[in-house]
């Protein structure tokens, strides 16, 4: 085996060799030299490409995030939109720029910010900053009133608001921690003394009663304080002043006790002691309850607003309940309000804890009561889909419908309804999905980003606000990130392709506008190679479906394939831009040049293909979802001449549970596996994504059993490597150790542990990466080549 001094000086003559290669007038990107030492390297040696994109306020500068050679990491770059060189922004110059975040006026003159803690405010026409406080308490969430006179902002639990004319700050809450404190009460011995001694000694009642009149004279003169309201251990955020500024609303949430935290031990440390690190909870434990209160400043009252009137919160008793006790509301989360352009109504959206339903509801801050509800979105699987959980939502300008986006068709549309609830507009309509739309600034025309020109594709839209034919504006083949200037005049586009990382390039906002490019990020090294383009495929699943997928295919195919599983579940990858996967990307090229095939597909519970390929996975992960990777590899031998006695499958987090469930439930159909980071058992997992799929444990033991590996790693037959991080705070190290016990106890033998014990979910250290992959394309070599 050769020594870790020979590894590196034959890396170093391989890249002496590339670069040498890079001087040669006649070179042409080419392939063959790729190893696993080369692309696991850190990934500065490809080049990394902008992100972060914004505009200056006054739409003559891009700023993006970038590195380029000698930046120690990635820096803030500006470049003139109209052209020229980008230059890196120095520290000091960085310290004086208004934050990319931020709150407007309605004419988007002035705008409101935090930075380093503290609150500021632009006026953008006149180009003046002023710092509206310096502090060292740290304030959050500026926003400027409705008549737009003052800036609101949170400090330390409570809502406060600076006039901007005046300086006075005033602070509008007063809640606090703990209980409130006992009052002092006299014994009914101490009132009787106390009353002789008022009736005997007259000097003792004049100076008290001076002091009572002097109590009450100052505390006329004292400006009225809003009384303290004592939350216990709650936490108070989502503060909102009301446009007539005489309520405040905001959400209490409280953290139940009595649900257990999970630790994740990590063993090499700085002090050389084992450090536990705090983690989160499992599936089914009791989750955070919300509360959603109206604050009247004027009566200085705090009153709840229960949700228990929204129609179908409260489900009817199931025919085998045979309690008398009355089904209880079900838990909810909030988000909102959201007050209407003239300030006289305002929504709030309701969602149900169990992910079934989500309601969009008027609120009357003056009563602290719900009202109509506006829409109602139920889904027998869960509520999800771009823009809806927390999404887009908003007013008409006419101040009487809202818009948001609903799957009620089977996709992510945009959709109006009156704030009676009566009447409801669909805007968009077809088999794509739309990201992100908002209202340009005239409140004319929609924006939005859309896969309507293929499931594999994103492009940038406008459309009529009242709906209609949309207008395509880009026009390049792969992603196209959007991201509009202020005056709306322009276009900073953040585009990709299959095998091109992300370039920032301007445009003129209109449709097949000339496209400029303003940066070029690869570095000479990554051009060296001829990097493929996967053929963008569909093929048939046993029940008709067509599966999205990406083929790599070799010059020379050795009569072998390799299936990659994403990650995530709900994420997509067969598409026509470049992958945040692209370290797998890359290996996938590795592979194809030692002529594997490799197969990468959207199999069912993937992004961008609609709420009916979200959901089949529903109380069984592993059902359908691996039903497609078993299709994939028929399809392989029977379009691609693959063996089928040499097919192998890994991947990462949800791919690494979907490689162990494909090798413990379906034996004779891969030959090797790798699962990385893998989910073994999902009641170990945690609450939000799993409760979503299955619903909890403790309710729904059916869907647990058949979707968790642990329960099938009987039927393991072919070789399985896990690879696992042990500081993984998401998949914890603990469902490899539980699995590896289980394997034990089977008395199983073909299977493989690698350990990494300064890793997280995400590795960290090319040296993790570049021994992970070895492992892996030893796995597939030894056993999938003839």
């Amino acid at each position: 085996m050769p020594s870790t001094f020979q590894r590196h000086l034959a890396i170093l003559f391989l890249s002496m060799v590339v670069l040498f290669s890079l001087n040669s007038q006649t070179l042409k990107p080419s392939r063959s030299w790729l190893t696993v030492d080369t692309i696991m390297r850190d990934p500065k040696w490809m080049g990394t490409s902008p992100d972060n994109v914004y505009w200056s306020e006054d739409g003559e500068r891009i700023f993006f995030e970038w590195r380029r050679e000698g930046d120690e990491g990635d820096s803030l770059y500006v470049i003139n939109a109209s052209g020229g060189q980008a230059r890196r922004v120095m520290l000091e110059e960085r310290k004086k720029l208004p934050s990319r975040f931020g709150n407007y006026t309605k004419d988007w003159s002035k705008k409101t910010y935090i930075r380093e803690g503290d609150v500021f405010a632009l006026d953008i026409r006149r180009n003046v900053e002023t710092q509206l406080m310096q502090s060292v308490t740290g304030e959050s969430n500026p926003r400027f009133s409705f008549d737009e006179r003052k800036v609101t902002f949170e400090r330390e639990g409570n809502m406060f608001s600076r006039n901007l004319s005046t300086g006075v700050e005033t602070q509008l809450t007063n809640l606090r921690s703990g209980s409130q404190p006992p009052e002092s009460r006299k014994t009914d011995l101490q009132k009787t003394l106390e009353r002789q001694q008022m009736e005997l000694f007259e000097v003792l009642k004049n100076r008290k009663d001076d002091r009572d009149a002097q109590k009450k004279f100052q505390e006329m003169l004292e400006l009225k304080k809003p009384k303290p309201f004592y939350v216990g251990q709650k936490n108070a955020s989502g503060f909102f002043l009301s446009p007539d500024e005489k309520y405040v609303t905001l959400v209490l949430a409280e953290t139940q006790t009595s649900a257990k935290r999970t630790i994740v031990p990590n063993y090499v440390t700085e002090s050389g002691f084992t450090e536990d690190i705090g983690a989160r909870t499992k599936v089914g434990e009791p989750t955070t309850v919300f509360e959603f209160f109206v604050y009247n400043i004027g009566l200085d009252s705090m009153m709840a607003v229960k949700p228990d009137s929204i129609p179908g919160l409260i489900l009817p008793k199931s025919p085998t309940d045979t309690s008398k006790a009355n089904p209880k509301p079900r838990p909810v989360s909030y988000n909102g309000p959201f007050w209407s352009h003239d300030g006289k109504s305002a929504f709030v959206q309701v969602f149900s804890q169990d992910n079934k339903d989500r309601w969009i509801v008027a609120l009357d801050v003056e009563k602290a009561k719900f009202g109509t509800v506006i829409e109602h979105q139920n889904d027998d699987a869960w509520i999800g889909g771009p823009g809806i959980r927390f999404g887009s939502v908003g007013w008409m300008p006419d101040n009487k419908r809202m818009y948001f986006q609903s799957e009620a068709d089977g996709w992510s549309h945009l959709y109006t309804a009156t704030i009676d609830g009566k009447s409801k507009t669909q805007l968009t309509k077809g088999k794509f999905e739309i990201y992100q739309p908002m209202m340009s600034r005239d409140k004319k025309r929609w924006y939005f980003t859309s896969n309507e020109v293929h499931l594999g594709e994103q492009h940038f839209y406008s459309m009529p606000l009242e709906g209609g034919a949309s207008t395509r504006i880009t026009s390049l083949e792969g992603r196209n990130q959007a991201i509009l200037s202020p005056d709306e005049d322009r276009i900073a586009l953040l585009y990709s392709y299959s095998n091109k990382m992300p370039e920032l390039y301007v445009m003129e906002n209109r449709p097949s506008a000339k496209v400029t490019r303003l940066t070029d990020s690869p570095s000479r090294e990554f051009s060296a190679y001829a990097w493929r383009v996967p053929d963008l495929l569909t093929f048939k699943a046993r029940d008709g479906a067509d599966i999205p997928a990406r083929v790599y295919k070799p010059e020379k195919p050795n009569g072998a394939a390799v299936i990659f599983v994403h990650g995530a579940g709900y994420l997509q990858n067969a598409h026509k831009w470049w992958s945040s996967y692209f370290r797998e990307y890359m290996f996938h090229n590795l592979l194809a040049d030692k002529g594997y095939t490799v197969l990468d597909m959207d199999y069912r519970a993937s992004a961008g293909l609609g709420r009916d390929w979200r959901t089949p996975i529903y109380r069984y992960m592993g059902g359908k979802d691996l039903d497609d990777q078993v299709d994939g590899a028929k399809w392989l031998v029977q379009q691609h001449g693959i063996d089928a006695r040499r097919i192998g499958i890994y991947g990462g987090s949800y791919g690494g549970f979907i490689t162990l469930m494909a090798l413990f439930t379906q034996p004779d159909v891969f030959a090797a596996g790798a699962a990385l980071r893998p989910v073994t058992d999902w009641a170990h997992y945690n609450h939000g994504y799993t409760s979503n799929i299955l619903n909890i444990p403790q309710e729904d033991t059916i869907a647990y059993r058949r979707s968790s590996p642990i329960y099938h790693a009987e039927r393991l037959k072919k070789p399985l490597l896990i690879c696992h991080g042990m500081v993984d705070v998401n998949v914890h190290f603990q469902d490899a150790v539980r699995l590896v016990q289980r394997l034990i106890e089977l008395k199983k033998e073909n299977w493989e542990l690698a350990v990494y014990p300064v890793e997280d979910h995400g590795f960290r250290e090319p040296s993790s990466w570049t021994d992970e992959y070895k492992r892996i394309l030893k796995l597939f070599e030894s056993n999938l080549r003839k």
